[in-house]
């Protein structure tokens, strides 16, 4: 796709800084970004010879979501079984329903749906959990595939601690997952990539995840897994594997590269956080889930003070929408409530804690640059995808959203000039529309969606 767009531009330059054009333009030539700025700094020969869309008043670009981490076949149990903890709504609602992926006509009809809603919702680049099954994990590939969508798609592995009806023996899950590998790379598309999948420690034994390890180093692939999601789960992991830390399991099966990526690190402990930044490995936030399944609120700034990088994911089905926006919502209310309990030391039912304690008086709670920066910039970088998207600096891909907050549920009022002028002194009209967006938009605001410079969702009703 060769294309100019001239009008309100957003993208994050760096976790603290969003840059916006309130009369800019982005140029892509190929499917990359070939130039951005101000519209004064346009060169003329962009005019010429590029097709031009002008943007409306109420239309602005930003770079496209990234869902660093989510469970596929999960979505039909979405808003199912939110009043369990972890374990047990795993044992109730989750492992019954992904051992039904060994039918691929109901694997079909399901990753059908997910990318096209993930889509809808604005997600440029999903990284999957499929389920065992290696045959119907392809397929989610070749929804992708279809679709046009960015992913990485791993066939989970687990042959430990799962039920009898969904578990695997070792020779066959490593089999398996060459195989899936080798089939997801014969694709031959550069936006699909196959990542290696544990589904946690519980789940598999040493000799399945050195194995895997084994495979993710002979193919230079990335890693995904969970860890410290829920402290029953870290006492378990502990105690089976005889280790002081959850971290250690990973690290001694040597899966812990700066490839990998592991969802939730909500109890990480301090000695966890030096192991993260010594292996270069990221962690997936999931807020939505780690609210809804009650495992704990995750602190992305002492996460970031430790020097790891950080994504967001949605979490589905622990997270009850596919949507990237409710993520970025909900990791701004958790970041908010723990700023409530640090600064008025108010844990549990009101009980005051180390009153006299003030270690926490300086701490900020998250702005919505950040939850953005998540979503885009920094959910690239957890990746390790941010030399190709993520925001629209040169040289990369062009994922793109074309966000209208004319469109409901959103509504747009003449406000007096006096009133702009004194809102507008601190926030410009762009990062007024980004706000109103990120808090109160949702899917029917995306009015178009472009990954690599080609188009996969349009309203058109614009």
């Amino acid at each position: 796709m060769d294309h100019l767009f001239l009008g309100s531009v957003a993208h994050c330059e760096s976790r603290d800084y969003l840059e916006t054009f309130e009369n800019g333009f982005v140029a892509i030539e190929k499917g990359k970004i070939i130039g951005i700025g101000d519209r004064s700094a346009l060169p003329p020969d962009y005019l010429n010879s590029l097709p031009v869309t002008t943007l409306s008043p109420s239309q602005f670009l930003l770079p496209g979501f990234v869902d660093c981490h989510i469970h596929a076949p999960q979505y039909p149990n979405i808003g199912l079984g939110l009043d369990l903890p972890l374990l047990k709504w795993l044992d109730t609602y989750t492992f019954p329903l992904e051992s039904a992926y060994s039918n691929t006509d109901f694997a079909k009809q399901v990753y059908e749906a997910v990318v096209r809603r993930t889509i809808n919702c604005g997600t440029t680049m999903a990284s999957y959990f499929a389920t065992n099954h290696k045959d119907s994990s392809l397929i989610l590939a070749y929804e992708a595939t279809k679709q046009g969508q960015r992913a990485f798609v791993g066939k989970v592995c687990s042959n430990n601690a799962s039920p009898d009806y969904y578990i695997e023996k070792t020779a066959d899950s490593l089999r398996d997952t060459e195989t899936f590998i080798n089939d997801v790379l014969n694709l031959n598309n550069p936006l699909v990539r196959p990542i290696i999948t544990p589904r946690f420690a519980l789940s598999c034994t040493s000799e399945l995840l050195n194995g895997l390890s084994d495979l993710a180093a002979k193919y230079g692939l990335n890693i995904q897994s969970h860890i410290s999601e829920n402290c029953g789960e870290i006492e378990a992991v502990k105690d089976i594997f005889k280790k002081e830390t959850y971290t250690e399991v990973y690290e001694d099966t040597k899966l812990m590269t700066s490839k990998c990526i592991m969802a939730h690190g909500v109890h990480l402990e301090d000695e966890e956080l030096q192991l993260f930044k010594k292996y270069g490995t990221s962690v997936a936030h999931c807020p939505t889930s780690n609210i809804k399944l009650r495992s704990g609120l995750c602190d992305v700034r002492r996460l970031w003070n430790a020097g790891i990088k950080v994504g967001l994911g949605t979490d589905v089905s622990g997270g009850h929408n596919a949507s990237m926006l409710v993520a970025i919502q909900d990791a701004l209310n958790v970041s908010h409530c723990l700023n409530i309990f640090k600064k008025q030391h108010i844990f549990g039912s009101g009980r005051i804690q180390n009153p006299n304690d003030n270690s926490n008086k300086n701490y900020e709670p998250l702005e919505y640059k950040h939850a953005l920066y998540l979503a885009t910039l920094g959910g690239a970088h957890a990746l390790s995808l941010d030399s190709v998207c993520g925001n629209f600096a040169v040289g990369k891909d062009f994922d793109a959203l074309l966000v209208d907050i004319s469109k409901a549920p959103l509504d747009l009022f003449d406000i007096p000039a006096s009133v702009n002028e004194k809102s507008i002194a601190s926030h410009g009209r762009v990062d007024k529309m980004v706000q109103k967006f990120l808090y109160a938009g949702d899917d029917r605001n995306i009015v178009k969606v472009f990954i690599a410079g080609k188009q996969v969702k349009n309203d058109h009703s614009i």
